[in-house]
């Protein structure tokens, strides 16, 4: 007879193993609340689908931290050229950006996704929308659905729910405490990829919120990057916020503050910067010896005072130092909801090698519901398409051994 195995959560994970699954003829079945699939792969490729990154795999592979290691088989198994190949046989060309990241030259989640689920379909797989899990029944899975509540017990499951972040596409880690209660452990979600509260001054956040601030470079314990970040109502966001996020949010956490150093000037060295400031006229205005003599006026000189409020009074050397490394005192990061991924989630210690949760046999994970992090730039996305392979591969092995 046929294996029966449920796919619960219809992102990009989900939707990998079932492509996975379904082309080895077993009867695959992928339920989602949300009343369509991979609303979040779809949200994300709004304004451009970055799907892998082109940089060397070995350096691509170190991206995700501490879960590095055990994420690498997965990796290996399916790298960003796979992607790109399985993309393309999809019908969709990709091509690499001047950043490295890769993307699709439609530029658009939506035609890959509905190629994908055409394949699908044609494969026998059976998706079934606005089925909402709400726990585990014994050894079955209890979900509400359009026509009343119903209960499954497939021969294998896997769980490919998300994170906390977005939670009004689909991700609302309602899953946590059905897990802890099955005395599976879950490290707390926390925000990742996101902005940071900072505490502005009314007057700073009425004239420059919303304003980028451009050809800079930025310090934290995640290294020295440079890019452009926006001032928000709320304190700072961007790409290059994101690079730091983990490392600003895990000092936040350890020590009750963190600050991020800004380099407002990067093409000028210390030295050159004192010496340019020190030849402007000392009864100039700040304001004119700030633009002709360090090249700054507009946001970057109001953050330079809004966090300096004695830098009028510095010496040119102190305030050369300031405008090298300028610290931006964060408070907290937003909203989880807010941001583009997250941190936590079920332990590493509580899966094996094939993805299978170590106390339930016969249930499965993969995606950002385990615990690992990356930054922005298609390595998210990748690790959740491996990952899913992955899980698929062990729900095969797991079942041809029974």
């Amino acid at each position: 007879m046929t294996k029966q195995v449920a796919i619960i959560g219809g992102g990009p994970a989900g939707l990998m193993a079932a492509d996975v699954l379904s082309a080895t003829g077993l009867c695959v079945t992928v339920y989602d609340a949300m009343p369509t699939f991979a609303r979040k792969f779809l949200l994300a490729g709004k304004s451009g689908l970055n799907i892998t990154h082109s940089e060397d795999f070995t350096r691509f592979a170190d991206r995700f931290g501490s879960a590095s290691p055990r994420l690498r088989p997965a990796l290996d198994a399916f790298t960003p050229q796979d992607v790109r190949q399985w993309a393309a046989e999809l019908g969709t060309e990709t091509f690499v950006g001047t950043s490295g990241r890769v993307f699709p030259k439609a530029m658009k989640a939506s035609p890959l996704l509905r190629a994908w689920m055409k394949r699908l379909e044609a494969q026998g797989v059976t998706l079934k929308t606005r089925h909402r899990w709400t726990g585990f029944d014994g050894n079955g899975f209890r979900f509400t659905t359009p026509d009343g509540e119903i209960t499954i017990q497939p021969d294998a499951t896997l769980l490919a729910l998300g994170g906390a972040s977005w939670p009004r596409l689909g991700s609302d880690a309602a899953w946590v405490p059905w897990l802890k209660e099955q005395v599976i452990a879950v490290h707390d979600l926390q925000p990742a990829n996101c902005g940071f509260d900072v505490a502005w001054s009314n007057v700073f956040v009425e004239r420059f919120a919303g304003a980028p601030l451009k050809s800079v470079s930025t310090t934290s314990d995640a290294g020295t990057y440079p890019g452009e970040f926006v001032i928000s109502k709320h304190g700072i966001e961007g790409s290059l916020v994101y690079a730091h996020s983990a490392a600003l949010r895990d000092r936040l956490r350890r020590d009750g503050n963190a600050a991020l150093i800004v380099d407002l000037m990067p093409g000028r060295t210390m030295e050159r910067l004192a010496r340019d400031l020190a030849r402007q006229d000392t009864k100039a205005s700040f304001s004119n010896r700030l633009r002709k003599g360090a090249g700054l006026d507009g946001v970057k000189a109001a953050l330079l005072r809004e966090l300096s409020a004695d830098a009028n009074r510095m010496s040119t050397e102190q305030l050369a130092t300031r405008i090298k490394a300028l610290p931006i005192p964060v408070l907290r990061p937003r909203p989880i909801a807010e941001a583009i991924s997250a941190a936590g989630g079920i332990a590493w210690s509580e899966i094996d090698e094939r993805y299978m949760l170590k106390s339930r046999p016969g249930l499965f994970s993969a995606g950002e519901m385990i615990d690992w992090e990356a930054p922005t730039g298609g390595y998210l996305l990748t690790a959740c398409f491996a990952t899913g392979r992955a899980a698929a591969h062990g729900i095969q092995d797991w079942l041809s051994d029974r």
